[in-house]
Parts: structure tokens; C-alpha cells; sequence
């Protein structure tokens, strides 16, 4: 019942059949040190900056949107995840700028208390700073007049039945905020709302069940007076959705489910755009995509990042792959997996629904998120989106109906498809890239990791570039027949991935969504899985997977700033004023999918679903540990 926390008990769960031996190896973690007792620490904060009033042009009246709207104009803090509702992590500040960064140094640091992958960011409200860690997933309020502090520190009760569910490591993208409220997802499926100024629960809500392989990951948005949330479990089989809750209530307002019928989607047939081909979908668009009742375990999680745009009222997200990871079990297009979909945020209606990897049989998750930009179509400006798929093509699409206006690789060593039919919009499938059960398909680009997974991107205004950390992989991949049992694993495909062309894992570039053409990159020894942040002070920031937090010139793509933190680097870096100073903030400690090798101890190649063996020196350079490093100029005397 939603608003109302309850036990998840899981029963036994050993296996002798492969696909678990597999999946379990690479979630398999120690949780005896997070043997922590159920409590709160509950230390009183520092009082709240006042809110600033909205703009004009928020369609929605809602209190807790109107605040969120209009702190986004004021560029001293970091108000949400995604820092805008626009996605484009970009700060108007320039304190710090090309010509004096190289003078950046520590200003202070602080232990998460945990050691396992941090792959979110903090939040900075006023003189309050606010982040979330990987399991247990602590959530902590630090007063920045006294950062030598801990204001307030909830710890959920830790339920050890969610980290052997947890694909990809126990990570946490990171808490949202709105109207006093802080709204942070633990791993086992529990939402929790807390006051801003004690960390006191205001309320709890269960999304997702460890019992049947979901847990979430996912950071929040709170639009109007929504708390929109995903869920994980794509590699157990479950039916992903999007949820929408009351923020001051917790109680459930829409669910859309990724396949099945139309009204679990909240599809309307008529009115419901299939972006790449301008007409409605029609009725079970879905169902008809699959055979017999496979969509129940059909996978299409929701994990990724969101974005909104306030004038069309839309939410926007991405889909991931379906279940099994075996493409000749699962016939069809899949449909709505490997899709973006554009929401009602009041009704959870979708608008339109473009699918990027019809069929997918390379795990090509399509959760990554959508930068809300303005580009031209057929010589006019118009509201678009752009999308760096896992599959290495970037799609900018018109966000008001999800046509495509531009479909480009990022990456010129794709070769699982030749290219985009322009006629259907659909992937050009090379036949001898496309795997099939029993087959070990080899030198597919990318991996399974993708040319990018959830990295986040940025978008700087001033140069009309997208700038991104990025993979640079390929693999081989055999698929072999599963059956699915809630609560185990649901893969059914053994992967082994390494670099791609030239040797390197990673890489940094600049890219013009408009032409499709790169400007510049930075090649990078392990992936670029750090987010990206660009500046007014013409900067581009990101973290390495060996633990380097560079600054870059966004014109040229020369790394004007490096600091080696006690950690590699899988979160995203921020920027905010206080008390008249620029500061840049990013959470130190490696794990995540690009690091699950080091992060379990896995040895093998293929284990932890093929990254084990692709890091194997990642423990050469560093080492596990969570640090929030925050960083600034020196203070004149």
C-alpha cells in the first residue's frame, strides 16, 4: 500500500543453474559490516535560505513546483539531481574560470561512511548541503557555516535482502528537494520523506520488492507536487514503471508501466504518438510485440535520470532492455523497451513513445537521460531533445511529438548497426552483429556497457556543445536459454567485454547535437563514468574511473586542472556559492558497473555480467572508499 512501509522477507535463494552463479558473483557483497542498528540521528540544522519566486512560464501552480522553478534561477545552489529540470548540469558561475583553476585546491572533505560505488551528487539549498550514499544509504545534512559538522544523519533500517539483488553495485544517484521536504530512495524499494531541517520521516512509501528482484537506484523529481521515482530490476525480469507520489502525503497518484496493456502503460491509442512514425501507436502496441505473456517479465526498467519541461507540462525518460538477455526467446520488437516516452506529469499519460533498440540483443539499456534543447527542424527552431544512447547514437528528437531530427553516431567504432533508416527511423541491423542463442557473436562496439550508460552529460549554452564522459568498448556475447523465477536472476547471456579500437576504455568529448560531429576528445585509459559539469567560467568538469576530478577548456579540450581524490571518480560534479565564494563539489568512490569487479572482488573475465575482467588493473591505481571532496580557489588574505 503506498505511504505505508512493510517487511520484504526473501526466502532462500542459492542456485546451482548458471545464469545465478553468474549474476551472483557480481552482487555478492560483505554486509556484515553494515550490521548498523534501525535508527536516526537527528541533529537540529541550520535554518533554510528563503525560496525565490517562479517565473512566468511554469504551467503548474503548485507550491513545491513554484519554489523548485524559480531556485533554478539562482545559480549559488545545486537544487536538484540533474542541478535543472532541462538535464543540462551547467552553472552559471564564474568565479572559478579558464584562466585561474589551476589555483583550485581543497577546501574541505568528508567520509561517506561507506565503500561501495558513488554514483550521485550533492544537493545545495541555502547554507544546507544534502546528499545519499551507496547502501546503506545514509543521507546527510551538512550546514555549510560549519562544514566541520554534521548536521543531521538518517540511516534507513538496512534490509540485507537488497544487495544480492542489485545489479550493477548498491549505488544511489542521489536525493531531491522541495518545499522543506528532502526526498531520498533506498535500495530496498522504501522512498522516504524527511524534514530538510531535522531529517525526521514525514513519510515512507514502497516502490519496488527485493523478494522479486526490483530495488531502486534511481535519483527523485519532484514536480509540482509529484515525487516522480523509477525502479530497478531489468536483469530479474521485472516489469519496470514510472511512479508518481504526493510529495506531502506519500500516497501513490499514477503508475505507467513500460509494457503490457494500454491501460497499464497509460497509453491512449488515439492520441498516444509513435515518434518514429508520426501516428498514433494503436491498440496494444505493446502486446502485440511480444509472444504469449512474456511482458509480464519483460524487464524496461526505469533507473535513469529524468527531465521536465514546464511549459508542455512533459516528463521525460528512457526505457531499458527487455528480459532475457537472450533476443531468440523474446521474438518481436519488445515494445516499449529500449524507448523514450514523454509524460503527462499530472496524469502520467503518455504524449508520444520512440523506441531506440527494437529487439535489442545486446543489453543496449535505454535509460540514459534527455537534455531538453532548442534545435532547428526544416529551417525553424522547435523544442528538442538529445539522447546519448548505450547503443552510440545520439537522438535529437522534437520533445513535443518525438520525431526524429537527427540520429548520429558518437562513436565511429559502432558497428551492431549500420545506420538509421530514414524512412522508418528504425536501426540498420548488421546481421553478423545480432545474436542469437547458442552463438558466441564476437567484436560487437559497443559492450553491453554502451558507448555511454548513466554518466550524465551537459549542455553549455554559450558553445551550443554537449559535452560527455564516455565508454569505448566492444565484446563478444552468447546468449543460452533461462526461464524466468521471480527473484532470480533472468539474464541468460555470458559477455566478455574489452577496449575498443585503439586500446583506450574512455573518452571525453565535445559534440554539436545539431551537425552530429565531434569537436574535440580526450582518450581516457579506464571509461569516463563520471557526470559531466560545464560552467559559465568556460570549464568542463569530470572524474576518472583511477580517481583524477579534471577541469577542461570547453573551446579547445585542454585539461587546465587535475586532483588525484582517494577514489575513482563514478559521480558527478557540482558547483554553488557561499558567502560569496565558488566552490565545486564531487562524491570520491569507485564501483558502479564500470568498476563491480574491484567493487565484489571478482576475478574472471565474464563475471559481474562481463565488466570484472574489462577493470581487472583498476586496483593498480585505486581503491575503494567514499570521500565527498569539495574543492575551491585559495582565499585571498
Amino acid at each position: 500500500m503506498a505511504g505505508r512501509v512493510e517487511p520484504v522477507p526473501m526466502g532462500n535463494t542459492s542456485s546451482t543453474d548458471p545464469d545465478r552463479k553468474m549474476f551472483r558473483s557480481k552482487v555478492q557483497m560483505d554486509t556484515k559490516r553494515n550490521t548498523c542498528h534501525s535508527k536516526s540521528m537527528l541533529v537540529a540544522a541550520s535554518s533554510l535560505a528563503a525560496l525565490l519566486l517562479v517565473s512566468g512560464s511554469v504551467r503548474t501552480s503548485h507550491a513545491a513546483d513554484v519554489s523548485l522553478a524559480g531556485m533554478q534561477e539562482n545559480g549559488d545552489n545545486w537544487n536538484m539531481p540533474t542541478g535543472t529540470y532541462n538535464n543540462w548540469r551547467h552553472s552559471s558561475l564564474s568565479q572559478i574560470n579558464a584562466s585561474n583553476v589551476k589555483n583550485l585546491q581543497v577546501a574541505w572533505t568528508m567520509s561517506t561512511g561507506t565503500l561501495r560505488g558513488l554514483e550521485g551528487q550533492p544537493l545545495v539549498i541555502g547554507n544546507m548541503m544534502y546528499y545519499e550514499t551507496s547502501y546503506p544509504n545514509y543521507v546527510y545534512a551538512v550546514d555549510l557555516d560549519h562544514p566541520d559538522q554534521i548536521a543531521w544523519k538518517f540511516m534507513p533500517p538496512p534490509n540485507e535482502d537488497a544487495p544480492p539483488v542489485a545489479c550493477c553495485d548498491v549505488v544511489n544517484r542521489g536525493p531531491a528537494y522541495a518545499d522543506g521536504i528532502v526526498i531520498a530512495n533506498a535500495l530496498d524499494g522504501i522512498v522516504y520523506a524527511l524534514d530538510a531541517k531535522t531529517g525526521e520521516v514525514k513519510w515512507t512509501a514502497k516502490n519496488a520488492d527485493p523478494k522479486v528482484g526490483s530495488t531502486m537506484t534511481d535519483a527523485p523529481m519532484i514536480v509540482g507536487d509529484k515525487v516522480i521515482v523509477g525502479v530497478s530490476g531489468g536483469e530479474f525480469g521485472v516489469r519496470g514503471y514510472l511512479t508518481a507520489y504526493d510529495l506531502h502525503s506519500g500516497q501513490e497518484v499514477w503508475r505507467a508501466y513500460s509494457e503490457g496493456p494500454d491501460s497499464d502503460l497509460k497509453f491512449d491509442p488515439e492520441k498516444t504518438l509513435n515518434g518514429a512514425t508520426g501516428s498514433p501507436v494503436g491498440a496494444d502496441s505493446s502486446l502485440k510485440t511480444w509472444s504469449g505473456d512474456q511482458w509480464k517479465a519483460g524487464g524496461g526498467a526505469t533507473w535513469g535520470w529524468y527531465s521536465y519541461d514546464p511549459k508542455l507540462n512533459l516528463v521525460y525518460y528512457g526505457i531499458g532492455n527487455p528480459g532475457t538477455w537472450n533476443p531468440t526467446q523474446r521474438p518481436g520488437d519488445n515494445a516499449w523497451s529500449m524507448s523514450i516516452v514523454a509524460r503527462d506529469a499530472d496524469t502520467g499519460v503518455a504524449k508520444w513513445v520512440y523506441q531506440m533498440t527494437p529487439h535489442d540483443g545486446w543489453d543496449y539499456d535505454g535509460v540514459n537521460e534527455s537534455l531538453l534543447i532548442d534545435a532547428e527542424e526544416n529551417g525553424r527552431k522547435v523544442p528538442a531533445l538529445i539522447h546519448f544512447d548505450r547503443n552510440g547514437f545520439a537522438y535529437l528528437l522534437n520533445r513535443e511529438n518525438g520525431h526524429p531530427i537527427r540520429i548520429s553516431k558518437y562513436d565511429s567504432s559502432v558497428n551492431w548497426a549500420t545506420g538509421i533508416d530514414p524512412k522508418t527511423w528504425r536501426p540498420v541491423v548488421d546481421p553478423v552483429k545480432m545474436t542469437t542463442q547458442d552463438k558466441n557473436v564476437t567484436g560487437i562496439c559497443p559492450s553491453s556497457q554502451g558507448d555511454k550508460d548513466e554518466q550524465p552529460i551537459s549542455y553549455d549554452p554559450k558553445t551550443r556543445l554537449i559535452y560527455a564522459p564516455l565508454n569505448h568498448l566492444c565484446m563478444s556475447y552468447q546468449a543460452f536459454a533461462v526461464k524466468y523465477m521471480a527473484g532470480f536472476p533472468f539474464v541468460g547471456a555470458i559477455v566478455n567485454m574489452e577496449p575498443g579500437p585503439g586500446g583506450n576504455r574512455g573518452r571525453f568529448i565535445a559534440f554539436d547535437p545539431q551537425t552530429g560531429k565531434t569537436k574535440w576528445e580526450i582518450k581516457d585509459t579506464f571509461q569516463d563514468w563520471s557526470g559531466a559539469l560545464t560552467t559559465d567560467g568556460g570549464l568542463a568538469f569530470y572524474g576518472t574511473l583511477d580517481g583524477k576530478l579534471r577541469a577542461v577548456d570547453v573551446k579547445t579540450g585542454k585539461i587546465l586542472y587535475e586532483f588525484k581524490c582517494p577514489s575513482g571518480i563514478i559521480g558527478n560534479p557540482i558547483t554553488y556559492m557561499h558567502n560569496g565564494r565558488q566552490y565545486v563539489a564531487v562524491l570520491s568512490g569507485v564501483g558502479g558497473w564500470a568498476a563491480i569487479g574491484m567493487a565484489n572482488n571478482l576475478h574472471k573475465s565474464t563475471d559481474g555480467l562481463g565488466g570484472a575482467g574489462l577493470t581487472a588493473a583498476l586496483p593498480n591505481y585505486t581503491n575503494l572508499g567514499g570521500t565527498l571532496m569539495v574543492f575551491a580557489l585559495p582565499q585571498k588574505a
